[in-house]
């Protein structure tokens, strides 16, 4: 695996020990995923999962070596043991969770419509009949617009970046954008002459993927997360990257019973609370 950029984040802890300090987690994310994880013009990269897993390493006390490089190479670097969790965010489906175990969802990942300011605010798809819906070309938004294309009646054009998609809508070559949400919310808080519109609810999570054998792991990375969104810090990396606060009963401020997804493989109903210091 080659990454394109590599940055190491080291946590400076309070007073930690000798033996703790030299403890090095090492993760990764997708460098050009924005706004999880980008380049700083300044060099290195910055990002919602950037902060927060800079953050869970201070709650645990030990170093955080991120490096950014491509999406597709993350989970083998897991696998292979080069990785210790995996930072970037990762769709948690029965598929992965039988090769992997997570921590508990950290937010939710849906569907996504924006449109022009002013525009009326769309309460059903079938509201889109008649109307071009601009999507990024190959991604999961692209053939799921697609499939409903006959149902809707709306018209799909794709984009060879979800920035261009995005572009299509401003200059008026597309009625509507649809992406996740999060990809949604931070093109419409760089944007002001956009807005946020319906969202489509797929019932799936984000969360931390770790190797089998990584259950101490996870039960510590769990613990953080949760006394991330207990003390409300959650929520603020929320507003700062997507510019709006979550949701009430979203996965970023909701604490999950027991350990991991719930009603996924590898969930651990085994009842627990969260030990903030």
């Amino acid at each position: 695996m080659r990454p394109l950029v590599a940055v190491a984040l080291v946590v400076t802890a309070l007073a930690p020990s000798p033996i703790l300090a030299q403890q090095v987690l090492k993760t990764a994310v997708d460098g050009t995923f924005a706004p999880h994880a980008m380049p700083k013009l300044e060099g290195g990269i910055q990002g919602f999962n950037v902060d927060l897993f800079t953050e869970v390493g201070k709650r645990l006390k030990r170093p955080i070596d991120i490096t950014a490089t491509q999406f597709s190479g993350i989970l083998p670097s897991l696998q292979a043991g080069t990785i210790d969790f995996v930072a970037a965010p990762v769709t948690v489906t029965k598929e992965r969770a039988d090769n992997y175990i997570f921590t508990e969802g950290y937010l939710n990942t849906d569907y996504q419509f924006l449109t022009k300011k002013g525009t009326p605010a769309i309460g059903d798809l079938k509201e889109l009949k008649g109307k071009v819906v601009a999507v990024n070309k190959g991604s999961v938004y692209d053939s799921w617009a697609k499939k409903l294309e006959p149902e809707i009646g709306w018209t799909v054009e794709t984009f060879g970046t979800q920035t261009d998609a995005v572009q299509a809508v401003m200059a008026g070559r597309a009625y509507a954008n649809v992406a996740g949400n999060t990809n949604v919310q931070w093109a419409v808080k760089q944007q002001p002459q956009l807005q946020l519109s319906y969202v489509y609810t797929t019932g799936l999570v984000w969360a931390a993927p770790l190797r089998k054998d990584s259950m101490e792991l996870r039960a510590q990375l769990e613990n953080a997360i949760e006394c991330i969104k207990k003390d409300g810090t959650m929520a603020a990396l929320h507003e700062k990257w997507f510019g709006i606060k979550p949701a009430p009963g979203s996965a970023a401020v909701t604490i999950f019973p027991g350990t991991g997804v719930p009603d996924m493989p590898g969930y651990d109903p085994t009842p627990r609370e969260p030990q903030c210091g």
